[in-house]
C-alpha cells in the first residue's frame, strides 16, 4: 500500500474509528488472489468486544462505500484486535499491557523477559521472574532502552490462580 493511500484511509477512517471510543491501531492493504483485503485493527485500554468491533465495521464499510478511497475495484474490510502477542509501540500499549509478561530486545543487545508492573512518560517498572527457585527482581527499563517489545502468551499463570481462590 502506498504512503498516500495508507495516510488517506487513515485520515478517512482514524475519525470514525475514535468516534467508536477505539483507538486505530494499523491498516494494511493486501493482495490475496484478484481480491484486495483491507485490514482495519483496532484496540482500547478496556479492550474491544464483538459488538463494538461489528459497530465500527459498520460504520467504516459505510465511510468507505461514499468514497473513492479504495478505487473502484473489489476488496474486503476486516476489522480486528491486535491479538495476543501483539507488539509494542507505542506508550499506551505498554499502559494496556500493565500485568502482563512481555519480551524486550534491548538497544545494548539482548533481550530480557518482565512482567510490566508499570509504565509512565519515562519508561517501565518491570519484575524480572526468579531463575532456579530465586525471588524476582525488580528493575526500571527507559523506553529508549527498549527496541522491540512483545507480549507474551502466558498458559500458567500462577498470580491468577490465586486471585481467582481468593
Amino acid at each position: 500500500m502506498s504512503t498516500t493511500q495508507s495516510e488517506r484511509l487513515r485520515e478517512l477512517l482514524e475519525p470514525l474509528v475514535s468516534s467508536q471510543g477505539l483507538d486505530l491501531e494499523e491498516i494494511a492493504v493486501d493482495a490475496v488472489g484478484r481480491k484486495r483485503v483491507l485490514r482495519v485493527v483496532v484496540d482500547s485500554d478496556t479492550g474491544a468486544d464483538l459488538d463494538r468491533i461489528a459497530d465500527v465495521s459498520r460504520a467504516l464499510s459505510a465511510k468507505l462505500d461514499e468514497t473513492d478511497a479504495m478505487g473502484s475495484g473489489e476488496y474486503t474490510l476486516e476489522v480486528g484486535t491486535p491479538g495476543a502477542e501483539r507488539p509494542l509501540t507505542e506508550h499506551r500499549h505498554y499502559v494496556r499491557a500493565t500485568g502482563r509478561l512481555a519480551r524486550f530486545q534491548l538497544a545494548e543487545g539482548g533481550e530480557l523477559v518482565a512482567r510490566i508492573i508499570e509504565a509512565d512518560d519515562d519508561g517501565l517498572d518491570l519484575e524480572v521472574p526468579g531463575v532456579k527457585g530465586r525471588r524476582a527482581t525488580a528493575r526500571r527499563l527507559a523506553f529508549d532502552d527498549i527496541t522491540r517489545a512483545r507480549v507474551q502468551v502466558e498458559f500458567n499463570r500462577k498470580d491468577n490462580e490465586k486471585e481467582e481462590e481468593a
